[in-house]
């Protein structure tokens, strides 16, 4: 006989995959009792203290405000929900590809109605730069874009908290150090105290993947390599691609190379945007935000050019590799490294001086340097051959002016072995979003969590 359950359901993670779960259920079934850990802050005590005057650089917070609390690390992000199964995880291979659809669809619908109404949703249907891509051996993918912004984005998931937080208990900055099995539940661990459920979902994001391994490796759940995405953010004026972002706000474009055939692929798109800085467990990485607001935009674009690396044997810590890459460029330039594009061609480090006198103004402040002493040179060689190949579509592209942020990298979870409920060996635990290793971006993450809800609200 099982005992007393202080919760009916936690869910650990406040990111979309929690989030999207915990409304669910609410909606579903009100009468449950849900809690929510999130190691980080909620989302009105999310600040960052790089303020471009007094603070440039990252510090190195012990909780990273970009990466961590309500919201996730999306919630500072260009607010881009991807409604497509063609990229951002493969969680259509667990539930199958109509049903994932429809799930970011109705998530879709959520967002409109906490706030994000009159946002536009972009679509690659029947657009002639899909033949432009095509004919200079790049290859456009197909999707629906939902853009929020970062700023509409924080009013949704504002919207969102102030609704659930009447009927969830968080708990913020409590990060769970160690799940175990109870009688007919689980256990949950905090710093200072223990908490049962009936049911677990396990939402912690790309930020918590250390964490994920450590309690895969301890309750024997099997997992798998995944891969890592390593390269550099790209920033140019916002003119040389306003024919690809007027028309598609965000462009997924693939380029196989013809060295070594690697797949390199743009990522993050964001229109007027700026490039930040975010720390990942001490390692300071490169990304990028836009706003909805007009009066919040840049005169730039920037976006990612990465290239995935998977490992298998003998070595598989892909996401080690990504790691090394990283605290290399960290060393070297004590955080984020910017360089011209036309210095890497000519093999010089940038200067102060030389991005000073160019004719793009970086949005973010980095140390100047020379991106060839840390990233890989089959990675680099495949960045520069994407830069000219989308010069031919986005002339002006590959001009000596355009500026190379390093490193950006995407840490993907090890793939959680789970089933077709998303449900690990273990009855009643879930493991969800990024942090599965099987959803890689906010619409599927969002997706999975609302799947879990339906799951346990139909078995609970």
């Amino acid at each position: 006989m099982s005992i007393n359950k202080d919760y009916d359901v936690i869910i650990i993670g406040a990111g979309p995959g929690g989030i999207f779960a915990a409304y669910e259920l609410t909606k579903i079934k009100a009468s449950l009792r849900i809690a929510v850990f999130e190691a980080g802050n909620m989302l009105s005590k999310r600040k960052c203290p790089i303020d471009g005057v007094k603070i440039k650089k990252c510090i190195g917070c012990q909780n990273c405000s970009i990466m961590s609390g309500f919201g996730g690390a999306g919630a500072f992000s260009d607010g881009k929900y991807n409604i497509t199964n063609d990229f951002g995880g493969t969680l259509y291979e667990y539930i199958g590809k109509k049903e994932a659809l429809d799930l970011m669809h109705y998530v879709d619908a959520i967002n409109l109605s906490h706030g994000g109404e009159g946002t536009k949703l972009y679509s690659t249907a029947d657009t002639s730069i899909k033949k432009a891509c095509m004919q200079n051996k790049l290859k456009l993918l197909d999707a629906s874009v939902r853009h929020l912004g970062t700023d509409i984005n924080y009013v949704v998931l504002e919207n969102l908290y102030n609704e659930l937080s009447e009927k969830v208990d968080f708990f913020f900055l409590t990060p769970v150090r160690e799940i175990e099995l109870a009688d007919g539940g689980y256990s949950i661990k905090t710093d200072d105290k223990t908490y049962t459920c009936s049911k677990c979902i396990v939402s912690v994001g790309r930020s918590g993947s250390k964490w994920m391994e450590s309690v895969c490796a301890k309750l024997d759940i099997p997992t798998k390599s995944n891969r890592v995405d390593i390269g550099v953010r790209v920033e140019l004026p916002a003119a040389l691609f306003s024919h690809l972002t007027d028309e598609l706000y965000e462009s997924k474009i693939v380029y196989r190379t013809e060295k070594y055939e690697d797949r390199v692929r743009t990522f993050c798109m964001n229109p007027y945007g700026s490039v930040v800085a975010e720390n990942t467990g001490g390692i300071v990485t490169v990304n990028g935000h836009s706003f909805e607001d007009p009066a919040r935009r840049t005169q730039n674009t920037n976006f990612a050019l990465l290239v995935s690396k998977h490992f298998s044997e003998p070595f598989k810590d892909s996401n080690g590799y990504g790691e090394s890459i990283a605290r290399l460029s960290n060393m070297l330039g004590g955080g984020v490294i910017v360089q011209r594009f036309g210095d890497l061609i000519k093999g010089r480090r940038s200067t102060k001086t030389r991005i000073e006198e160019g004719f793009v103004t970086p949005t973010l402040s980095a140390e100047p340097g020379d991106l060839s002493l840390v990233l890989p040179g089959r990675i680099l060689d495949g960045i520069i051959e994407m830069i000219y190949a989308l010069d031919k579509i986005a002339p002006g592209t590959a001009n000596d002016d355009t500026l190379l942020y390093g490193v950006e990298v995407k840490f993907y979870n090890m793939e959680v072995s789970v089933n077709e409920r998303l449900e690990s060996k273990y009855e009643g635990l879930y493991i969800i979003g990024d942090g599965s290793g099987v959803t890689h971006s906010l619409s599927h993450a969002s997706a999975s969590g609302v799947f879990t809800a339906r799951d346990i609200a139909s078995r609970i």
